[in-house]
C-alpha cells in the first residue's frame, strides 16, 4: 500500500507514534488509509451540510475496510462574492484548492481519496487535483437545493438578482424584494438551477468519476446520505482493482462530458473548467471543439435560468444517466469508457429510463437540433468568446447594435440601472479578464439588471470576464484575448457597430483593419489593479480563458 511509507517498518516508528496521538489504533493501521476531502463550511449554503456527507463517506469506508481520515478543502460561495471585490477570489481557489489537495494527499501518503465538493470552483479544483495525484479517487457532491416558491411557482437564486433590477426599474417594491430574498434559496445546498456547481456535479457524473446521482439527488434527500455511504464503500473496491482517475479521465471522456454540458444546457464556465481539468489530465482540449459536438448534439433541457424547471425536476425525470441515455439514441457517447462504478458508461447507462419527457426531452423532440453552448469567433474575440445560447432569446441570436464600452463592472452596472442602456445596445465591460481583472469577476449583476429592467429581449452584454451559471440572456463572455493583454476588446469605442451572430458562431465589430492598426499602435497596457498577495502572482501567472485560465510559469 502506498501509506505503508508512513506506517510500516522501523523507520516509520516516529511517523506512527503521530498516529498514535491522533488515537489511530494498530487495527487501523493496518487498513488503508483513505483522505476524505471535505469542503465543509459555515458560510456557503451548498457546503454547511456537508459534515453529514462527510460522516456518512467515513462509514461507508470504516464498512468496506477501509481506515477514513478528513482533511479541508476551501470553497467561496459565488453568490455572496457576488458584485464586489470579492468576487476577485472565486475562480481563483480553484488553483488553491487543487495545489493544497495536492499537497495533503502528497505528504501523508493516503492509499485513495473521497473528494466531498458542492458549489462552483470547488468541484473543478478537486477534480484537477485528482487527475494531478492520480491515485484511486472517487466524488460524492453535496447536492442541489430544493427550488424556492414565489406567487404559487418555483424559483431560484437568478430570480432575485433580477428582483433587483426590477425594483431598479420601479417594477417591484422594497417588500416584494425581501420576500424573495427569503423565499427562493429555502434548504441547504448548491442553488437549485443549472447554475456552474449542479452543472459540474452533473459532468462529474457523465465523465465517470462519481456515482450516479451525484449531480441530482437533493441536498435535504436521504438518499444523498445513502449515496455517500456508497461512495465510501466503492472507493475500496476502485483501490482493490486499481482503478486511477487518468483511466478515467480520457479524451473520450471529455468529450462524454462536452457532449452531456450541450444536452443539460451547462453553465458557460464549464468551458474554463473542462480544458484546466483536462490540461491536468495530461493533454490540451481546445474549446472550439465544443462547436463540433454542438452542432451534432440536441439541446434536451430547459433548466432554470433557461427555463422553469429545477435540479430536483431532473432528478425525478431520471438524473444525468437518463439524459446520457438518450444521447446515447445517436451514438453520440463513447460507451465504453470506465467508470467509477466498475462498468463502462454503456453497462451504465444500459437500463436508465427517461420518466418525464417535459424536463428531458426525447432526443427526437429536442428543444433544438444544436447544443446549449456556443464558440464565437470573429474580430472581437479572435481566440473565443462563449455564449449559453439554450439562454438566449431567439430574437437576440442575430443582433446589431452600438457598443456601450465600460472598464468594469460597476460602471457598467451603474448605467444600467441608471436608464442609460437602451434597446439595441451592446453593453461592453472589459478588463475583468483572468489578468485584468484580477480573477475574471462574474457579471451576474450586470446581466441581471439587464434582464430585470426589461432589456433582456433588446440588449446584448459582451465581456472578457465571465457569468455565472445564473445568468441568462444574450451574454457572451471569456472574451480572448482579453483587454489586459491587447485583445481587440480593449480597442473597442463607444458607437462602434457590434455585430452577433450566434447561429453562425462569429462575434465582430465593424471597423477596418487599418483603424484597429491605428487604434492598437495608441493602445497603452494598464498598470495591475492589485499589486500585492495572491491575486498579484495569480495575474501574473494566468493564461486566458480559452485555456481555461490554468495557470503557466511566465517565461523570463
Amino acid at each position: 500500500m502506498r501509506s505503508d511509507a508512513v506506517k510500516k517498518g522501523i523507520a516509520q516508528a516516529p511517523h506512527r507514534s503521530l498516529f498514535h496521538a491522533l488515537g489511530l489504533t494498530k487495527e487501523e493501521l493496518q487498513k488503508p488509509l483513505i483522505g476524505v476531502v471535505s469542503s465543509y463550511n459555515e458560510i456557503v449554503p451548498g457546503h454547511s451540510h456537508l459534515d453529514r456527507i462527510v460522516e456518512a463517506v467515513k462509514l461507508g469506508v470504516a464498512m468496506a475496510g477501509g481506515t477514513p481520515i478528513v482533511f479541508p478543502a476551501i470553497a467561496v460561495c459565488d453568490g455572496i462574492a457576488m458584485g464586489h471585490s470579492g468576487m476577485h477570489y472565486s475562480l481563483v481557489t480553484r488553483e488553491l484548492i487543487a495545489d493544497s489537495t495536492e499537497a495533503m494527499a502528497m505528504a501523508h501518503q493516503f492509499d485513495a481519496l473521497v473528494m466531498v465538493p458542492n458549489c462552483d470552483k470547488n468541484v473543478p479544483g478537486l477534480l484537477m487535483a485528482a487527475a494531478r495525484i492520480n491515485i484511486p479517487t472517487i466524488f460524492v457532491s453535496g447536492g442541489p437545493m430544493l427550488a424556492g416558491r414565489v406567487n404559487g411557482g418555483k424559483t431560484s437564486l437568478s430570480s432575485m438578482f433580477e428582483a433587483v433590477g426590477s425594483y431598479s426599474a420601479g417594477k417591484m417594491t422594497e417588500d416584494e424584494v425581501e420576500d424573495y430574498a427569503n423565499r427562493v434559496c429555502p434548504t441547504c445546498g448548491s442553488c437549485s438551477g443549472m447554475y456552474t456547481a449542479n452543472s459540474m456535479n452533473c459532468l462529474t457524473e457523465a465523465i465517470g468519476m462519481g456515482l450516479p446521482g451525484n449531480g441530482t439527488i437533493p441536498a435535504v434527500y436521504s438518499e444523498r446520505i445513502c449515496l455517500a455511504k456508497h461512495a465510501g464503500m466503492k472507493i475500496m473496491e476502485l483501490l482493490a482493482k486499481d482503478i486511477k482517475p487518468r483511466d478515467i479521465l480520457t479524451k473520450e471522456a471529455f468529450l462524454n462530458a462536452l457532449t452531456v454540458d450541450m444536452a443539460l444546457g451547462c453553465s458557460t464556465n464549464t468551458m474554463l473548467h473542462i480544458p484546466a481539468i483536462a490540461h491536468e489530465s495530461g493533454f490540451e482540449l481546445d474549446i472550439s471543439e465544443a462547436n463540433k459536438i454542438s452542432d451534432r448534439t440536441p439541446n434536451l433541457c430547459h433548466l432554470a435560468p433557461a427555463g422553469h424547471t429545477y435540479m430536483e425536476d431532473l432528478n425525478e425525470a431520471g438524473g444525468v444517466y437518463a439524459v446520457m441515455k438518450e444521447l446515447d439514441r445517436k451514438g453520440l457517447l463513447h460507451t465504453e469508457q470506465i467508470t467509477v462504478t466498475g462498468r463502462t458508461v454503456g453497462e451504465n447507462i444500459k437500463d436508465c429510463i427517461n420518466l418525464n419527457p417535459e424536463v428531458i426531452r426525447r432526443v427526437d423532440n429536442p428543444y433544438s437540433e444544436n447544443g446549449g453552448i456556443a464558440i464565437l469567433h470573429g474580430n472581437l474575440a479572435p481566440d473565443t468568446g462563449v455564449v449559453k445560447r439554450s439562454a438566449v432569446a431567439p430574437e437576440m441570436l442575430c443582433h446589431e447594435g452600438p457598443a456601450r464600452v465600460f472598464d468594469c463592472e460597476e460602471d457598467a452596472v451603474k448605467a444600467i440601472k441608471g436608464g442609460k442602456i437602451i434597446p439595441g445596445d451592446v453593453v461592453v465591460i472589459r478588463y475583468e479578464g483572468p489578468k485584468g481583472g484580477p480573477g475574471m469577476r462574474e457579471m451576474l449583476n450586470p446581466t441581471s439588471a439587464i434582464i430585470g429592467m426589461g432589456l433582456g429581449s433588446s440588449v446584448a452584454l459582451i465581456t472578457d470576464g465571465r457569468f455565472s451559471g445564473a445568468s441568462r440572456g444574450a451574454c457572451i463572455g471569456h472574451v480572448s484575448p482579453e483587454a489586459a493583454v491587447g485583445g481587440n476588446i480593449a480597442l473597442v469605442e463607444e458607437g462602434d457597430r457590434i455585430q452577433i451572430d450566434i447561429n453562425a458562431n462569429t462575434l465582430n465589430f465593424a471597423v477596418s483593419e487599418e483603424e484597429l492598426a491605428e487604434r492598437r499602435a495608441r493602445w497603452k497596457p494598464r498598470k495591475p489593479k492589485i499589486t500585492t498577495g495572491y491575486l498579484s502572482r495569480y495575474a501574473a501567472m494566468v493564461t486566458s480563458g480559452n485555456r481555461g485560465a490554468i495557470l503557466e510559469i511566465p517565461e523570463v
